[in-house]
């Protein structure tokens, strides 16, 4: 019987992490993009659509820990994670369809549409994302190897980002032939057929290595007393949703910092002299020489400038991934993330001081901030595995899904209140889809979104990670205990203890199956 600590081939690492791309394409448009798609696509107030967004994800964050405990208690012969990827897979992608679909109903009943659709979604993305999160924790017991996994994983998130970020206004424009909720339907369709095929090849390509014994598993108040009684988790609940209220608030702010704060002619001016727009007009015209006359680059300046700022952050998102594991390996996550952070949001914070004409500062500002902020991306999900781990440690019980469906609950709380903050505070500050500028007291709005308070949730963040209490040597700790109970029960399953000897502790270790 192998290890439970074997290396993960890179096949089994790309395969994983194809399935974090399927999902992040949804993600990424919701943290991106649904305040826009509700206002200026949809034509839902502002006010409403924040309403929508908050009440519905918190709906599905509430329906997290149900499906950590159904995860949890999930037994197939393909394991108990990896048959959710499979099941799930055509739902998330109807569900996509669904909630960026623009049916052309009255008023209120946009609204009901909306709220359905996107209760449905979140509800489905808990289904499949949870196990999937959950997988990470199972595939080994090396915490190196998770280090790697979640590295690929997240270079895997990146590219999603990068799509959603840089590409995915520009293929609403070219798909709808300049009409945005034509083109929206059309992009989310082609995301989701994608995003089907990469799930199937998740589940093919992975395998459970790490599953408790059919005496080890808990009941449901047990799963609940050893969360309430691990503060490692308490204080990651803590971190991951004011992360996530940070990520969606800014992330979701960025279409209109640049639809309605950057100006416009110095954009524009910017743009040509670094090269970019001399680059589209070659790229143009290599599509139109070989047919493609349909795939031209929208002329909107402001479109071009959101999709450059993006992909120059993302990029560097991925060179601070590139950096995280060799760091982690040396002075440990919690290090690594917290002061990845603590700069980053520094960055933000910075983008108050630049004025809209300050084109340059603005793309310099945000791809320091990415840099860093890149370097926290792999060890999120690796910390909160390490979290498992500590529980099974104190416990003698290992419960993935339930600790990882907490995370999500998090997650998603997070996105509910950003996401439901991006349309509040554009509600509040004044803002009018219908005009072509937007009032001084919305502008300030919407600066104050990208820097102040994505600063004031980010420093939250930070403050819950200082009382977190996995450090490098408690890593190191927690993996050697771990392993040498797992290596001790395939002990005493190859020699068997006299029928009348009760070995202790011996309901409380792990085994490897084979699959």
């Amino acid at each position: 019987m192998k290890a439970v600590t074997e290396k993960i081939s890179v096949v089994e690492k790309i395969g994983y992490s194809l399935g974090d791309l399927a999902a992040n394409l949804i993600f990424q448009t919701l943290m991106a993009f649904i305040a826009f798609f509700y206002t200026d696509i949809y034509k839902i107030p502002p006010v409403t659509a924040s309403a929508i967004i908050f009440g519905g994800g918190m709906f599905g964050a509430f329906f997290n820990p149900v499906m950590g405990i159904i995860a949890d208690r999930t037994n197939t012969r393909w394991g108990k994670f990896r048959p959710w990827v499979l099941w799930t897979a055509i739902p998330f992608g109807l569900s996509a369809i669904l909630a960026f679909a623009t049916p052309n109903f009255s008023p209120t009943g946009k609204i009901i549409y909306a709220l359905a659709t996107y209760v449905f979604l979140v509800l489905v993305y808990s289904a499949n994302n949870l196990p999937y999160s959950s997988l990470s924790g199972v595939m080994t017991g090396s915490m190196q190897q998770r280090n790697s996994i979640s590295a690929y994983r997240f270079t895997a998130a990146m590219i999603s980002q990068f799509i959603i970020q840089v590409l995915l206004l520009p293929l609403a424009l070219i798909f709808g032939d300049g009409d945005k909720t034509v083109g929206f339907g059309k992009v989310m369709t082609m995301f989701a057929i994608i995003g089907i095929v990469f799930f199937i090849i998740t589940f093919l390509t992975t395998k459970e290595r790490i599953v408790p014994e059919k005496d080890q598993e808990a009941t449901v108040k047990q799963d609940l007393s050893d969360l309430s009684k691990n503060r490692p988790w308490l204080m990651m609940l803590g971190v991951i949703v004011f992360l996530f209220i940070t990520v969606s608030l800014k992330g979701g702010m960025y279409v209109y910092y640049f639809q309605d704060f950057v100006n416009r002619e110095k954009l524009g001016l910017f743009l040509e002299n670094i090269g970019f727009n001399g680059f589209i007009d070659g790229l143009n015209a290599a599509f139109v020489k070989i047919g493609l006359h349909g795939f031209q680059w929208p002329e909107d300046i402001a479109t071009s400038g959101f999709s450059l700022f993006n992909a120059l952050a993302t990029i560097c998102m991925i060179i601070g991934i590139m950096f995280s594991k060799r760091l982690a390996d040396r002075i440990g996550k919690r290090e690594v993330f917290k002061w990845g952070i603590i700069i980053s949001a520094t960055f933000q914070l910075s983008f108050f001081f630049c004025a809209p004409g300050a084109v340059g500062a603005i793309f310099l500002v945000q791809i320091l901030h990415g840099l860093f902020y890149g370097l926290t991306i792999p060890m999120l999900w690796a910390m909160i595995a390490d979290v498992a781990d500590y529980s099974e440690w104190k416990n003698n019980r290992r419960a993935t899904a339930i600790i990882f469906s907490a995370m999500i609950f998090g997650l998603k709380v997070g996105l509910s209140v950003g996401g439901a903050l991006v349309a509040g505070i554009l509600g509040w500050f004044g803002y009018a889809e219908q005009v072509v500028v937007q009032s001084d007291t919305t502008v300030l709005g919407i600066k104050l979104a990208m820097s102040v308070f994505p600063t004031i949730t980010f420093a939250i963040s930070v403050a819950f990670l200082m009382f977190y209490s996995i450090d490098k040597n408690m890593e190191v700790q927690i993996e050697k205990a771990l392993e040498e109970r797992r290596w001790k029960k395939k002990e005493n399953k190859i020699q068997p203890a006299p029928a009348t000897t009760n070995l202790p502790g011996a309901n409380s270790i792990l085994t490897e199956v084979e699959i």
